[in-house]
């Protein structure tokens, strides 16, 4: 038996809440509900409905703002309308929601920062490029290669830099496992691989240093 608060009468109750949270959740709306951060079964259809709409946090930053959440602090605000309930916690005991209002997001300087952005990244790797085949002599070996096998020198633009070209472009692509806006395999490709470890150490430094400085949202 549990005591409903809102509804004032005794429920019989023998279900089980389970209940799992990613370690970082991307929210656009101000009134985040228990739905919005994480996922929810029970056998019970009217608690987990219920639960569902549960409003655990009003945003009120104008454009940006993260919010460290305690998973103690989401089954206390639980155990204030079912106070019996039995909750299994099968994700993260700290987890972050992240809010960025949708006018933000549709703002006209975001486009122009990724303009910039993939300018930055095409230059930059154009000049790597440049400066590793300097480097390593890349011009002199095709000259040597050419001589050799040609028996005249080579005038700069023959079939070795053309192939050469070619392999950089296809290396690229497979590398990045995407054409246009295709993937050519199912398996990550190490950038991708990379930008989920970086996330993963923000994260975690992001729940460790509020954790320090005592700011997260948990239990008194």
């Amino acid at each position: 038996m549990i005591w409903d608060k809102r509804q004032k009468e005794w429920k019989t109750v023998s279900a089980v809440l389970y209940i799992k949270a990613d370690q970082n959740i991307e929210v656009d709306h101000i009134d985040v509900r228990l739905k919005d951060v994480a996922k929810l079964t029970c056998t019970d259809t009217g608690i987990l409905n219920r639960l569902k709409m549960l409003k655990i946090l009003k945003i009120e930053a104008e454009k940006s703002h993260r919010y460290v959440f305690s998973i103690l602090k989401v089954v206390e605000l639980i155990h204030e309308i079912y106070p019996d309930l039995e909750i299994q916690n099968m994700g993260e005991s700290d987890f972050i929601v992240d809010y960025e209002s949708s006018a933000y997001t549709r703002d006209r300087w975001s486009l122009l920062k990724v303009v910039l952005l993939c300018i930055t990244i095409f230059i930059g790797s154009a000049f790597s490029i440049m400066t590793f085949n300097n480097d390593v002599g890349v011009t002199q070996v095709f000259n040597q290669v050419y001589q050799l096998l040609m028996g005249q020198p080579s005038d700069g633009f023959t079939l070795l830099e053309a192939t050469y070209s070619v392999g950089i472009a296809v290396g690229i692509l497979v590398f990045y496992n995407h054409f246009g806006g295709k993937r050519i395999t199912k398996d990550p490709t190490p950038m991708e691989v990379e930008m989920r470890q970086y996330e993963d150490d923000v994260n975690k430094t992001l729940i460790e240093g509020c954790n320090r400085k005592e700011t997260s949202i948990d239990v008194d």
